[in-house]
């Protein structure tokens, strides 16, 4: 393949990413339902809301709300809510989505075509915590299908259904007390 054929390559594996990202940035939000499946930690299943950088997860284990500054986590065996002020590389780790725009910067991107939908392979160029991620999207939607990246030689794989557009609240992104009267609350900023 020539220099120039990679690189157009490469080009529209970025605007399908772009695309993606956009669909993503709904203006009022998205749900999805996910499946989160990793062999050295297990799996989990739930719902999720985003706006921005905003997101609301609930599994059977937990609740956790993210308002773009603070996370509550509510974790429902033992009834305690810890507070936190996540950094950008805990904030990859914990929302399924932070990683949609780090292709644009330190990965070297491929795409290829499998029937509705394409697929797009990121490869680090350098250090990065992400050494290789792969987004499968809807050809027509640019919907995510399936997330899967890898960490540490681990792979993570995210399934995701029912994506849609909503119209959220900035008080879906918060915790409420009130919803949990006799939870614990544990403040680690």
């Amino acid at each position: 393949m020539s220099l120039i054929s990679q690189l157009s390559f490469g080009q529209s594996a970025r605007a399908i990413l772009d695309k993606v990202a956009a669909t993503l940035s709904n203006k009022g939000g998205v749900t999805a339902t996910f499946h989160m499946s990793n062999k050295g930690i297990g799996s989990v299943s739930g719902n999720i809301s985003i706006k921005g950088r905003k997101f609301h997860a609930v599994t059977l284990q937990a609740v956790t709300w993210f308002d773009g500054k603070t996370q509550w986590t509510y974790l429902k065996r033992n009834g305690e809510v810890s507070v936190s002020s996540p950094n950008e590389a805990q904030m990859q780790a914990i929302n399924p989505y932070s990683f949609i725009n780090i292709y644009k910067k330190g990965y070297a991107l491929t795409r290829r075509e499998k029937g509705n939908n394409y697929e797009v392979t990121l490869k680090a160029t350098g250090r990065q915590k992400i050494q290789k991620m792969v987004i499968v999207a809807n050809k027509r939607t640019y919907t995510p299908s399936t997330i899967k990246l890898c960490q540490n030689g681990q792979w993570t794989i995210f399934t995701i259904s029912k994506f849609r557009r909503a119209s959220l609240s900035d008080s879906h992104f918060r915790f409420n007390a009130k919803d949990y009267p006799k939870a614990e609350v544990i403040d680690l900023r």
